[in-house]
């Protein structure tokens, strides 16, 4: 008697659940050299996209739902040229240290390290040649159920850019069924140095192409404080209260509204917002939530989330229309709004502010997530 073996695989399909989350690699350009630069595409069935490039570990594309369809809510450019050209961190994985370091200079163990200087007299995100200006290894792309995803890796070398340790990345990307994109950075080092790696992306929740200021936004950060600058844009030491101020952001506020404020003089400084919020005092083990960005006209919302104790809100003050982006779009001052966890800027020359140290034996970890929903349209 012959048994059919039909049943069985029917079963068996049946029982295995189905690949929602989809990853692909793809080609993308190539260096001045001729090197390829693949990306990563990453996609769920809820119609988001995320594009991550290579070089930089970049987010390029970050399509979103809305009330009347998805596009792509991240500033950037449609091929290498740009990235090469003026990459305005678009989108990049900066690092080693993220945000600004007072005359590129800080002292560990007694011993005084000297970094390139690329913001006047200051260490910029990580250099000259930061993280966001290499071409990492796509080590690791998965696709199922609930989610797709894709780890890069590099290894920076003892003394690059003039950083103790040979520091080994992970960038570990992930979309998921539920519209949240995880981004984690991870990292060692064989000496002791300092860490503070985070992901610089222009967001305009209107989209890309939508014509209007990204300021129009409304933005909520839950922090009581924020660290004020100098006029080299380093934080002074003081963590000042936002009560009375143009950075009170507890409630939500259209970015628009206080932004030339031309009384507050900090506003003066950084052209605009580009400023530290304390979120918290110290790392936390879990997540906390750092910013909301809600956009009145798509309805599109968007929750961060990070275990680091601050956010860098960056109104894309340096924007002067000299870049030219996706869909040949001149991006000015204003068109992206950058919300970066870390760790507070200078924390290594500021013992107040807390530590950036990392040690042989630890991992630096900087865990975020992106979580988008879309608002109903007032009745």
């Amino acid at each position: 008697m012959r048994t059919s073996i039909l049943p069985a695989i029917a079963l068996m399909l049946a029982a295995s659940p189905a690949v929602a989350g989809e990853a692909h690699k793809e080609a993308f350009g190539k260096l001045a050299d001729g090197t390829p630069v693949e990306a990563v595409l990453l996609s769920n069935t809820h119609g988001m996209k995320v594009r991550v490039l290579a070089w930089g570990a970049a987010l390029q594309e970050l399509v979103v739902p809305g009330r009347k369809g998805a596009t792509d809510v991240i500033l950037g450019y449609d091929d290498m040229t740009g990235y090469l050209k003026a990459s305005n961190y678009f989108g990049a994985t900066v690092g080693r240290y993220a945000n600004r370091i007072a005359k590129g200079r800080f002292t560990l163990d007694g011993k005084v390290y000297e970094l390139a200087t690329n913001d006047g007299p200051n260490a910029l995100h990580g250099g000259a040649r930061g993280f966001d200006k290499h071409l990492w290894t796509i080590d690791r792309v998965a696709s199922g159920a609930k989610s797709a995803s894709a780890t890069l890796t590099y290894t920076s070398p003892d003394g690059e850019e003039g950083y103790p340790g040979t520091m080994k990345v992970t960038a570990t990307f992930t979309l998921t069924e539920t519209n949240e994109l995880e981004v984690t950075y991870r990292a060692t080092s064989d000496k002791p140095t300092i860490a503070n790696i985070t992901n610089h992306s222009y967001f305009n929740l209107g989209g890309v192409a939508a014509g209007h200021s990204a300021t129009e936004a409304l933005v909520t950060i839950p922090a009581a404080h924020y660290t004020p600058v100098d006029t080299t844009l380093i934080p002074t030491g003081e963590i000042r209260s936002v009560e009375g101020t143009p950075f009170d952001f507890r409630k939500p506020r259209r970015v628009s509204e206080r932004i030339r404020d031309g009384r507050d003089e900090q506003l003066r400084i950084g052209r605009g917002y580009d400023h530290n919020w304390v979120v918290s005092r110290a790392p936390v083990s879990g997540l906390q939530l750092m910013a909301k960005v809600e956009d009145p006209v798509s309805g599109r919302t968007m929750q961060i989330f990070s275990n680091q104790p601050g956010v860098q809100f960056y109104t894309g003050n340096f924007l002067d229309g000299t870049a030219t982006g996706k869909g040949g779009v001149i991006y000015r001052q204003g068109d992206g709004l950058c919300f970066e966890p870390q760790v507070f800027p200078d924390t290594p020359n500021k013992p107040s502010f807390g530590s950036a140290r990392l040690d042989p034996g630890q991992t630096y970890e900087n865990r975020i997530v992106y979580r988008f929903s879309v608002a109903r349209a007032a009745s």
